[in-house]
């Protein structure tokens, strides 16, 4: 497989967490999501009263909030060239940052955009909406069609940066782990 760099990802709900811890367990170097803790350490901050879909109606500054997000990922990004394993997983890439912002109507600059230009992966597997799985919490904000729409989102984005994002079929943890594995083994 060589050193790879491999994303997983998808919006909220459709299991890519529970891909990533499995494939931890199986013995790979995972990267995980940090999202949920920034939007639950924002949420405490700010003002929660309300149930919202955007985490950044907590922050103060929601470009900042996006920036760290951006930079947060680009450390894994970077720890994953030192590791001296063959695989790293990331539960989320770089380019999930730009989705969102676009996704909220968010405006960027050339700044956030070259992070993703800069920092490529090899593979990009993408989890699609899943409505019988689909549990929101604390820190998923997002209603199912909002997820559906997210989805739409990532598609678009890193197909932007060149990506042909694997869609991973709908079934239980082990057979989509299986999936990812195989076809990882075949590229």
């Amino acid at each position: 497989m060589g050193k790879n760099k491999v994303v997983i990802t998808g919006a909220p709900g459709t299991g890519k967490t529970s891909i990533v811890n499995g494939l931890e367990q199986k013995g790979f170097h995972c990267f995980h999501e940090i999202i949920r803790d920034m939007t639950s350490k924002a949420k405490k901050e700010g003002n929660s009263n309300e149930f919202v879909s955007n985490p950044l109606v907590f922050v103060e500054d929601a470009h900042q909030f996006n920036m760290d997000l951006l930079l947060g990922r680009t450390a894994h990004y970077k720890q994953s060239l030192k590791t001296n394993v063959p695989i790293s997983f990331f539960d989320r890439g770089i380019p999930d940052v730009l989705a969102y912002m676009d996704f909220f109507g968010q405006v960027y600059d050339e700044e956030f955009m070259a992070y993703c230009e800069i920092h490529r992966y090899d593979s990009v597997f993408i989890v699609p909406p899943w409505e019988e799985i689909y549990i929101s919490d604390n820190e998923r904000l997002e209603s199912f069609e909002e997820a559906e729409k997210i989805h739409l989102a990532l598609m678009a984005t890193y197909s932007q940066f060149g990506y042909n994002p694997i869609e991973v079929p709908k079934d239980e943890v082990p057979k989509r782990i299986d999936f990812i594995l195989e076809t990882l083994n075949t590229m």
